[in-house]
């Protein structure tokens, strides 16, 4: 029976049945009752109601559709993998070259000599390790924990080498720093919204970004902490920080995951043909999904999207505990032209208009606000008036090029303005939402 497809076939037995009566009734019934098994009579039986007793017919109908039904709601509810241990352990053995039919000396589940041994009584399993791990004498799981989230706000952790705190790794900056910050997370029993609040309201973390020459000379990477952290935004939060200061962002939680905005065929070059395998066609999606957080975007790990890619973002094909930060060309035409930014850019203009004063300045005074959460000073508001007299001129002449501007993007808006005047301060809206200060944690 070929019921493989094009790739292989392979021989089922099907249904047998010669006449009215199944072929496993009939030789059911010539064994003889005496000498049939359960299973046997059971078929005999069901099979004689069914054509001789209306009154089952109904009842085995009615059975059967709920059976149906109980079958679809279990279907329909959500599953999820679980691990369960073996009733005994399996034997383990150190393979001779690596070998497995080699064996060698056999082990047994036990921790790490150089680390505190479980604790007395615990099982050698997982539940055991798992206790062992946050038990509060182990070194090691409070400080990777402590440096972490030291790493997320300060841009780089204690221990630089976040993923290797081994002897390949770099040594703490400030040991005593890291070892308080673990002490104090197990005595506050864990507590991850404690620790978040301990390091941002640190004077370490409260004091001006702001460097000078000889700082940045003798400091270059503020590893002694002279002054507070400044970064460049995760490729997640430069997306999302664009679509929150122009009225975007869609903050709803939950739900499966959408396809924002990404070039045309991107996925065509790594597909397989057909629809056998998932992820073979990239359809864009409608509405909000355009506009959810980017922890929410459906990622293929053969093709990501490349407006995450360019800001650093890791394939997640292995585990990255800390990402690498790199400052190249390609990140700000990605700010100036990708889909996203563009309608950003143009949605940030339409707020700017309809909730500013009337005048130039005031504009973008409000911009900045907006942006960067300070006002300009003379010097900056003085270059982006001059900025937007200038597009004014050109789309002013140039009405085209205007409308091909605001057609970019699925974002409607109600906004009762002429298209050279909204596509100028687009561009000044997307020259701010391209300064440092506005990609940038300061």
């Amino acid at each position: 029976v070929n019921y493989g497809g094009e790739y292989a076939f392979f021989f089922d037995k099907t249904y047998e049945q010669a006449g009215d009566v199944p072929l496993y009734v009939e030789l059911a019934l010539e064994k003889g009752g005496p000498e049939n098994n359960e299973s046997e009579k059971v078929a005999v039986r069901d099979f004689y109601r069914r054509r001789n007793v209306p009154a089952w017919r109904e009842i085995d109908a009615r059975y059967r559709a709920l059976g149906r039904t109980r079958d679809e709601f279990a279907a329909s509810l959500p599953t999820t993998m679980i691990m369960a241990e073996m009733e005994g352990p399996r034997e383990t053995y150190v393979l001779r070259r690596g070998q497995y039919d080699q064996r060698g000396e056999q082990v047994a589940a036990l921790t790490p000599a150089f680390l505190p041994p479980l604790p007395e009584g615990a099982p050698a399993n997982r539940l055991g390790i798992a206790r062992w791990l946050v038990g509060p004498g182990h070194p090691l799981t409070s400080r990777i924990v402590a440096n972490r989230f030291w790493l997320r706000l300060f841009g780089t952790g204690i221990v630089k080498t976040s993923e290797d705190f081994g002897t390949q790794g770099e040594w703490p900056t400030h040991l005593g720093l890291l070892d308080w910050l673990a002490v104090e997370f197990v005595e506050s029993g864990w507590d991850m919204k404690a620790l978040q609040r301990l390091l941002v309201t640190s004077a370490a973390y409260r004091q001006s970004s702001r460097v000078t020459p000889e700082l940045l000379a003798a400091d270059p990477e503020n590893r002694l902490l002279a002054r507070g952290p400044r970064f460049r935004f995760d490729a997640e939060t430069v997306r999302d920080n664009a679509l929150a200061i122009s009225g975007l962002l869609v903050e709803k939680r939950g739900g499966p995951s959408v396809k924002p905005y990404q070039p045309a065929g991107l996925w065509r070059e790594v597909a397989y043909g057909g629809n056998k395998h998932s992820a073979q066609r990239f359809t864009q999606d409608a509405g909000d999904a355009n506009y959810r957080r980017s922890m929410y975007i459906f990622w293929k790990r053969q093709a990501p999207p490349p407006n995450m890619v360019l800001f650093d973002a890791p394939n997640r094909e292995i585990c990255t505990a800390r990402r690498e930060r790199t400052n190249t060309p390609l990140q700000a035409l990605t700010l100036m032209n990708d889909r996203q930014y563009v309608e950003a850019a143009r949605a940030f203009a339409v707020r700017v208009l309809s909730e500013a004063g009337p005048s130039t300045r005031e504009r973008i005074e409000y911009a900045f606000r907006l942006a960067a959460a300070r006002t300009p000073s003379p010097e900056e508001t003085e270059v982006l008036a001059a900025l937007f007299a200038q597009l004014l001129e050109g789309y002013l002449d140039n009405v085209e090029d205007a409308e091909a501007l605001l057609s970019v993007g699925a974002f409607e808006h109600r906004l009762d303005c002429a298209a050279s005047e909204l596509a100028a301060w687009t561009m000044v809206a997307n020259t701010v939402l391209n300064m440092d200060e506005v990609i940038s944690k300061i």
